[in-house]
């Protein structure tokens, strides 16, 4: 095929073939494309100002020999958006959401499935195996149907059933398995071994990583534009890369990426990488949390977000622990509850739906920052994707999966189901609340996740005058209060209104975004009932404090 790979283990180079899997010389099936960065480092300054913005604007970095152009559906170009709520909820003003959903199938999974299937189709590869959780199959079907290459598409049966006719629209062949996926991604193996096919084998496939990689150049170009160059005037890196994993794919392709632009010279630093799994199977973090160098295997997944349950990871994580310890980086693990959570708080907040896979990388940014991991003036990036896209059963009439039963299989057991995002607060006990703040990003973001519970009557001041003669006019059944603002600050405000028998009673909640002093605590001390600092209304206190004045 032209390009030359490397063997990571033993360091042959020899040329690309995508039917042969391993190194010739030590048989190891890890291997990684080398370019002559120094030529194609000219060609992108000479060229890349005049291409168009998609995943084939880096074709010089990718192991295909001559791109079709009839292949392509637009994939790669996704908008890097500034996460305008989530960041002043958070305190963090540069946080940015790499919006993968709108690749072709909705899933960053297009990035592999383009460059592989042109790779594929390059070789005259007509057909092809892949195991899957949903997404990557769907990627794959959408990408060789156009090709004309039948793909037998193996899932386990936790697969939504969605999902899985959408496989089966393309014309894939779907076979379902009830096992856990590593059991599917075993059977897939054997069944691609025996008739000689190509198999797609996730981190080990080569084109799979170096799809994955364009998420780095794009984004490096995006935030240049957003943000400015670096003080060198080279393009911009985030501080953070943050994404949800399962067998650690995306970030071991974007992690290359991102060291790829550093050596022809594009950039200075390197991200810090942060990977999020499921709880009920996070092998990785737990190995990272012990400091082990290898991942125990997690034999049954007990998680609902079943694109998350790969519970045997192999060397994805001793490589991805070998970037985070050289160039900063975490793993962290959140609850489906909070994946779950996460979905609805990006809905509501920043308009964008993501499947839950996608949201536990939120619900890993909003535990780090949290915890102070991740501090308010880092650039952050996080990889949203989320493939939503239903087939109707009666579309395809019957007989568009194939069943495969393994013999006493441990299934994982389910969830008892999802949690609302949000609290729910009783807009018939206090159904008239009044925001008092001199800054309109919280003013609104207040509103926002009041209206997000119910319907309630709200209104707003801007200042602590505005805020007296407000309340004596209208007398809210909530106060939620800014302290330090112009025209009287909140704690005037306070004084007004316990001066005011009429007033008196009304619960206040108090927000702040300085560090009181002890003296200033002292003077709220039974004037009000919950103090809270600003950048903390995405944690649960918030709405549990307003809930907590209902029961």
């Amino acid at each position: 095929m032209g390009h030359q790979i490397r063997c990571i283990d033993c360091g042959h180079t020899e040329t690309y073939h995508p039917r042969t899997i391993n190194c010739s010389k030590c048989h190891s099936p890890w291997r990684e494309v080398v370019y002559d960065y120094d030529k194609v480092a000219q060609i992108f300054r000479n060229e890349l100002p005049h291409r168009t913005f998609d995943l084939w604007r880096y074709k010089e970095l990718l192991p295909v020999n001559k791109p079709i152009h009839t292949l392509s559906m637009g994939e790669g170009g996704t908008p890097l958006i500034r996460a305008v709520n989530l960041g002043t909820m958070l305190g963090c003003e540069n946080i940015f959401i790499k919006d993968e959903r709108q690749g072709p199938t909705a899933s960053f999974k297009d990035r592999q499935a383009a460059v592989t299937i042109a790779v594929l189709k390059e070789a005259g590869v007509t057909e092809m195996v892949a195991a899957s959780t949903g997404n990557v199959a769907i990627a794959y079907s959408a990408f060789a149907a156009r090709a004309g290459i039948k793909l037998w598409a193996f899932v386990t049966s936790l697969v939504p059933a969605v999902k899985m006719r959408e496989i089966a629209l393309y014309g894939s062949q779907v076979v379902k398995v009830t096992g856990s996926y590593d059991q599917v991604k075993k059977i897939a193996a054997e069944f691609a071994e025996q008739r000689g096919l190509y198999h797609d084998m996730g981190a080990k496939t080569i084109t799979s990583v170096e799809g994955m990689k364009t998420i780095a150049y794009e984004v490096a170009e995006q935030l240049t534009q957003e943000i400015g160059p670096s003080e060198n005037g080279l393009w911009r890196t985030p501080d953070w890369y943050i994404q949800a994993i399962s067998g650690g794919l995306g970030p071991i392709g974007v992690a290359k990426g991102f060291r790829e632009l550093k050596n022809m010279g594009f950039t200075e630093h390197l991200p810090g990488l942060i990977g999020v799994q499921a709880e009920g199977c996070a092998p990785m973090v737990q190995a990272w949390k012990q400091n082990h160098e290898t991942a125990e295997p997690v034999l049954t997944p007990k998680t609902h977000i079943e694109t998350l349950a790969t519970g045997t990871p192999g060397r994805s994580y001793e490589f991805l622990r070998a970037q985070m310890k050289k160039n900063r980086g975490m793993f962290e693990s959140v609850s489906d509850d909070e994946a779950f959570r996460a979905m609805h708080i990006l809905a509501k907040m920043e308009g964008i739906s993501a499947e839950p896979a996608s949201a536990a990388a939120f619900a890993g940014l909003f535990k780090l920052v949290r915890s102070g991991a991740i501090k308010s003036t880092d650039i952050v990036v996080i990889n949203c994707t989320g493939h939503t896209l239903p087939a109707e059963p009666l579309v395809l009439g019957s007989g568009w999966a194939r069943n495969v039963v393994l013999p006493q299989q441990e299934q994982a057991p389910q969830a008892d189901g999802l949690l609302a995002a949000l609290s729910r607060v009783a807009p018939d006990r206090f159904p008239r609340v009044a925001i008092v703040d001199d800054t309109p990003d919280a003013r609104r973001l207040i509103r926002r996740i009041l209206q997000s519970q119910g319907e309630y009557t709200i209104f707003e001041a801007t200042n602590g005058k505005e805020a007296i003669e407000l309340v004596n006019r209208e007398h809210p059944d909530l106060l939620i209060l800014d302290l330090m603002m112009p025209e009287s600050d909140g704690f005037a405000v306070l004084d007004a209104l316990k001066s005011n028998p009429e007033t008196a009673q009304i619960p206040v909640i108090v927000s702040t975004a300085k560090e009181l002093t002890s003296e200033e605590k002292q003077r709220l001390q039974g004037q009000i009932q919950a103090l809270m600092q600003k950048g903390d209304f995405m944690s649960d206190d918030f709405l549990e404090e307003v809930k907590s004045l209902i029961r």
